[in-house]
C-alpha cells in the first residue's frame, strides 16, 4: 500500500461509547418502527424532540447513532429509495421529510432579527454543537488504516460504464471561479468573462441528462448530513456507495458537481440580492445579507474554504489528466502510472471528505450565523488543505514522469513517421509540407512575402520548394545576399519566375526546457521556468497562446501545461517581446513565403530537422521537388557559390558544377564585384587579393607591392577582402585603407562577409559531394589554404587575369616582395608571375606555419577528420572557445 494510503485514519471507539450507541439505536429504532406502522408527522416531531434532549446529556456518538437511525427509518418510507441505489445499500436516503421537519422544529423559538425577517436560533445550538461537530468530522485515529481502506475499496463496484467527466468538470470549475469568497459585491457584475467553451457546455448538458438526478441525491445527502452534524467519514462512505458503479475520477467530479450546485446558489444570491427582489428574498432566507455584512471578520473562514476548494480542484484536474493519458504510449500496469493509480482511491476519499467539510462550513454560516464562526473549524479546513496538497504533489510527481515517458514515445513516433514520409513516393508535396509546417486546415499557416497576406499551403502544391530553416538569429548579411539571389531569379520573367518557391521555417528549439517540472496553479499546473520577460504582444490567437497566469473565468479549469498535447502552452512561456519583435523584423523584410508563427512548428519537426538535416544554428536550405522528395539536405552552399545557376539545386547538379570548375579568380569573386571581374580580369592585369586586420602590415605590404610592380613594369591592382572574424577591426582597417588610398576596398561590409561565407561554402559543398576530405583534390587543397590563412593572420593571393599564381601567409608574401632584388633578374626571362611564384615557393617551404581550421559547433555537418593542405598530414582536432567581442554581430550588418 502506498504511503499516501497510510495517511487514512480509522475510527476507534471505546466499549462505553459502543454501549451508548447501541442503547440510542435501540431507543430510536423503536420509534422508527412506530413511524413505519403509519404514525403521523407528530410522531416524527416527538422523535426530533427526543433527539434534542439526548444531545444535551449524551456524547456525540449517541447523537450520531440516533441521526443515522432516523435517516435509515425515513429511507424505508421514502418512495425514491430504490433510485440509482445499489442493492446492498441500507443507510443513505436523503431524508427530505425528516430534514424539513427538523428545520421547522428547530426554528420556532428565540427569534433573532435579520433585516425585516426573524430567524429562530436557540434550538439550533443543540443540533449544531461545534465541539461535537468537530469531533464528529475529525480525522480518525490511525490504529487500522488497512481496515478503513478496505471499507473504501468495498464501495467500488464498477460495472464497466465509460463516462467522460471533463465537460462537467469545466462547468464546476466555472462555478468555482465565479463563487470565490473573495469576490466583493460591487465587483460581482464586473465578471463579464463567461465560459466560452460551447463544446464543453453542450457535452455537459448531454451528460447531465443522465446524471442530474444522481447529483441531486448527492447534494441532498451532503445537506442532510451537514445539518445533522453527521460524521464526515460516514458521509463520505455513503456518497461513495451512491456512486459505486462509476470510475474513481467520476465519483469525485459528481460529488463536486453536487456541492457546486448549492455553493454556486449561495454566491449567486450574494451577487444579485442587492439588485433583484427575488434574489433578495431568497438571500434573506439563507442569511446571506448578514453574512456579507460581516465578511471582514469571516475573511479567514472564507480564505480557508477557498484554499481548500482550489486544492481539491487541482487534485481533481490531476486525476482527470492521469485518466486521459494515451494508453498507446503508456500502459496502466507499468510504473509510474500503476503506482499513481494505486493511490487514486485515497485521493478521491480525502477530496470528497474535504468537499463535505466545505459544505459544513457554509451550512454552519447559513444556519447558525456568523457569530458561530470559530478558528477550530478553520483549523480543520486548513488541515485538510495541507493533506490534499500533499496528495496532489504526489500525483504531480507521478504525472511528471508519465509525461516525460509519453513525450519521448510521442516524439519518437512522430520522428519515425517523418522519416517514413521521406522514404515513400507521393503524388504531390502536400503531405510532406503539412507534416513539416502545419497538418490541419483550421488556419492559414503561411504569409506571402510581397503582400504580407495569410495563405494556405496549397500555394506550394506541385512546385519545387526551398525550405529556409533557421533560428531568429539569422544574420542580416545572410538575408541580404539571399534576397539578391532570389530577386535575380524573379527578374528573368516567365522563364524562371516559377522555378522554385522559398519558404522560411523559423525554428525555436525547446528541447533544453523539456525536463518537466510542474507547480500548482488554480485548477491545474504550470511550468516552473527561469525568469523571462513576459510577452505582451500579439501571439497566434488560433492556438490560444494566452498568458498562463491569466485569471479570467474562461481559463478555469486550465489544462496541464506540461501535457505533451499542449506544447503551445510550453512555447508561450518562453516567447518574449524581444523575440516577437525580432520575428516581426525578419518577416517584414522577406520577399518570400514565411511561416505565420514559430509556435505552429511542432517540436518533433525540430528534432527531425536537427537529426536528418544536421541543423544546429546556421541556416540551411532544404530542397524538395514537386512530389515532396528531398533533392538536397542543404543547397545554401550551392546558392552562395553559383546562385540560381545551380537550379534545381540537386546533389547531382552540385557534382556536375564542380566538375566544370578550376582554381581561378572567377570562382572567388564571380557575381560579387564587376570592377574586379569585368575590368581587371578582362584587361589581363595582375591582381592581388589580400586580407587581415593588421593595419601596419597592410600599409607595408601595399606600398612594397606597388613599388615592385612599378619597377617590374606590370599593371597591378589590389583589393582588400577583410577577414571572416573581428569585424570591428576590419571596419577600422577599411576606413584607413580608403582614407590613405592604400588599395581598392569593398565599401559594402556585406560583400566581405559573403566572400568568406562563399569560401567556407565551397569547403562544405566539396565535403558534401565527396562525403570526405579528398587530399588529392587540387581545388579542395587551395580552398583550405585560404581558410587556414584567414585564421592565422594576414595573407595575400596573386593572380594574372583570372589565373591564380600563388597564395601565402603574411610573412612569406611580404618577404617575397621585400626581397624583390633577389629574383628581379628572372622577371624578363620567365615573366613576373613565374619569377614571383618560384621565389615565394622557396620561402614558403622553409617557413611553413601551422595550418588551422575553425568550425562552429552550430555549423551542422562538421568534418570528422581533415588533412593539411600544405603537408597532406592528418590534422589534430581541438576544442576551442572563442570570443571576438562582436556583441551585435548576430543582428547587425558586417
Amino acid at each position: 500500500m502506498s504511503n499516501i494510503n497510510q495517511l487514512v485514519p480509522h475510527p476507534a471507539a471505546t466499549d462505553a461509547s459502543n454501549m451508548q450507541q447501541r442503547n440510542a439505536m435501540s431507543s430510536v429504532q423503536q420509534q422508527s418502527n412506530t413511524m413505519q406502522q403509519g404514525k403521523t408527522m407528530a410522531n416524527l416531531q416527538d422523535t426530533a424532540n427526543a433527539l434534542n434532549k439526548m444531545q444535551q446529556g449524551k456524547t456525540m456518538a449517541n447523537l450520531q447513532a440516533a441521526a443515522n437511525a432516523m435517516a435509515n427509518s425515513q429511507q424505508q418510507t421514502s418512495n425514491s429509495k430504490a433510485i440509482l441505489y445499489p442493492q446492498n445499500q441500507t443507510n443513505m436516503c436523503p431524508g427530505n421529510a425528516v430534514a424539513n421537519m427538523l428545520q421547522g422544529n428547530l426554528m420556532t423559538n428565540s427569534v433573532q432579527p435579520v433585516g425585516n425577517a426573524v430567524i429562530d436560533r436557540q434550538p439550533l445550538n443543540a443540533m449544531f454543537n461545534l465541539q461535537n461537530l468537530i469531533k464528529g468530522g475529525n480525522m480518525f485515529m490511525s490504529s487500522d488504516d488497512n481496515a478503513v481502506m478496505r471499507q473504501i475499496y468495498a464501495t467500488h463496484t464498477p460495472d464497466g460504464r465509460v463516462i467522460t467527466v471533463t465537460p462537467l468538470f469545466h462547468i464546476v470549475g466555472d462555478i468555482m471561479a465565479s463563487s470565490h469568497m473573495s469576490i466583493p459585491l460591487d465587483a460581482a457584475n464586473s465578471h463579464g468573462t463567461h465560459m466560452d467553451e460551447k463544446t464543453h457546455q453542450t457535452d455537459a448538458i448531454t451528460l447531465l441528462e443522465a446524471l442530474s438526478h444522481l447529483i441531486d441525491l448527492i447534494s441532498c445527502e451532503i445537506s442532510i448530513n451537514c445539518l445533522s452534524g453527521s460524521d464526515g467519514h460516514m458521509t463520505t462512505v455513503s456518497i461513495l456507495q451512491m456512486v459505486s458503479n462509476y470510475p474513481w475520477e467520476a465519483k469525485l467530479v459528481l460529488a463536486l458537481a453536487a456541492f457546486a450546485f448549492s455553493y454556486g446558489e449561495f454566491w449567486l444570491l450574494a451577487q444579485l440580492y442587492s439588485s433583484n427582489q427575488l434574489a433578495r428574498s431568497m438571500a434573506i432566507l439563507k442569511c446571506v445579507p448578514l453574512i456579507m455584512e460581516h465578511s471582514g471578520s469571516l475573511r479567514r473562514r472564507f480564505d480557508a474554504v477557498n484554499s481548500l476548494l482550489n486544492s481539491v480542484m487541482d487534485l481533481t484536474r490531476a486525476l482527470i489528466d492521469l485518466e486521459e493519458l494515451p494508453s498507446m504510449y503508456i500502459a496502466k500496469d507499468v510504473p509510474p502510472l500503476s503506482t499513481a493509480i494505486e493511490t487514486i482511491p485515497t485521493a478521491v476519499y480525502w477530496s470528497i471528505r474535504s468537499v463535505i467539510a466545505c459544505a459544513t462550513s457554509i451550512c454552519y454560516l447559513t444556519s447558525m450565523g456568523h457569530e458561530y464562526a470559530t478558528t477550530e473549524l478553520s483549523w480543520e479546513l486548513s488541515t485538510l488543505d495541507q493533506r490534499i496538497k500533499r496528495i496532489h504533489e504526489h500525483f504531480m510527481n507521478s504525472l511528471d514522469i508519465c509525461y516525460q515517458h509519453i513525450d519521448e514515445k510521442m516524439r519518437a513516433a512522430a520522428y519515425e513517421s517523418l522519416r517514413h514520409l521521406f522514404d515513400v513516393t507521393h503524388i504531390d508535396n502536400m503531405k510532406v509540407l503539412r507534416s513539416l509546417i502545419y497538418p490541419r486546415d483550421d488556419i492559414q499557416p503561411l504569409v506571402e512575402g510581397s503582400s504580407k497576406r495569410r495563405v494556405h499551403l496549397d500555394v506550394l502544391r506541385r512546385k519545387d520548394v526551398l525550405l529556409l530553416i533557421s533560428g531568429l538569429d539569422i544574420s542580416a548579411d545572410e538575408l541580404s545576399i539571399l534576397e539578391q539571389i532570389y530577386s535575380e531569379s524573379r527578374m528573368h520573367g516567365t522563364k524562371m519566375e516559377n522555378l522554385y518557391e522559398l519558404v522560411w521555417i523559423p525554428i525555436v528549439d525547446l528541447s533544453h526546457i523539456l525536463n518537466y517540472r510542474t507547480t500548482t496553479g488554480q485548477y491545474g499546473t504550470t511550468t516552473e521556468t527561469l525568469p523571462m520577460q513576459k510577452h505582451t504582444g500579439i501571439l497566434p490567437e488560433d492556438h490560444s497562446l494566452q498568458s498562463s497566469n491569466s485569471k479570467t473565468k474562461s481559463q478555469f479549469p486550465i489544462k496541464n501545461t506540461m501535457d505533451p498535447r499542449n506544447s503551445s502552452a510550453i512555447f508561450r512561456q518562453h516567447w518574449t517581446d524581444a523575440m516577437q519583435k525580432r520575428f516581426d523584423e525578419l518577416t517584414s523584410t522577406m520577399p518570400w513565403y514565411s511561416v505565420y508563427h514559430p509556435s505552429i512548428i511542432d517540436q518533433a519537426v525540430v528534432r527531425f530537422v536537427k537529426e536528418r538535416w544536421h541543423f544546429r544554428k546556421k541556416p540551411i536550405l532544404v530542397v524538395l521537388d514537386p512530389q515532396g522528395k528531398e533533392l538536397s539536405p542543404n543547397s545554401l552552399h550551392m546558392m552562395w557559390i553559383w546562385g540560381t545557376t545551380a537550379f534545381p539545386f540537386t546533389s547531382s547538379r552540385e557534382r556536375s558544377l564542380w566538375m566544370g570548375e578550376t582554381w581561378r579568380l572567377e570562382l572567388l569573386v564571380s557575381g560579387m564585384d564587376p570592377v574586379i571581374y569585368n575590368n581587371w580580369v578582362n584587361e589581363g592585369k595582375y591582381i592581388i587579393l589580400y586580407g587581415g586586420e593588421d593595419i601596419n602590415w597592410i600599409r607595408r605590404f601595399t606600398n612594397t607591392a606597388r613599388a615592385v610592380a612599378q619597377d617590374a613594369g606590370v599593371q597591378l591592382e589590389m583589393a582588400y577582402v577583410g577577414k571572416s572574424t573581428k569585424r570591428e577591426l576590419v571596419r577600422k582597417a577599411m576606413a584607413t585603407i580608403t582614407v590613405e588610398k592604400l588599395s581598392y576596398c569593398w565599401q559594402d561590409p556585406t560583400m566581405i562577409w559573403f566572400f568568406w561565407a562563399r569560401l567556407e561554402s565551397m569547403l562544405f559543398s566539396k565535403i558534401q559531394v565527396k562525403k570526405t576530405d579528398d587530399q588529392l583534390d587540387p581545388l579542395m587543397k587551395e580552398i583550405k589554404k585560404l581558410l587556414s590563412y584567414d585564421k592565422s593572420g594576414s595573407w595575400a593571393l596573386l593572380c594574372k587575369g583570372s589565373d591564380i599564381v600563388a597564395s601565402g601567409h603574411a610573412q612569406t608574401v611580404l618577404s617575397a616582395f621585400v626581397e624583390y632584388d633577389s629574383w628581379k633578374e628572372y622577371v624578363l626571362v620567365k615573366g613576373f608571375d613565374v619569377a614571383f611564384k618560384e621565389y615565394h615557393d622557396k620561402l614558403h617551404v622553409s617557413n611553413m606555419p601551422c595550418c588551422r581550421f575553425e568550425f562552429l559547433t552550430t555549423a551542422g555537418r562538421i568534418p570528422d577528420a581533415m588533412t593539411c593542405p600544405e603537408c597532406l598530414g592528418h590534422m589534430e582536432k581541438y576544442s576551442t572557445f572563442l570570443c571576438c567581442h562582436d556583441v551585435n554581430a548576430m543582428l547587425l550588418p558586417y
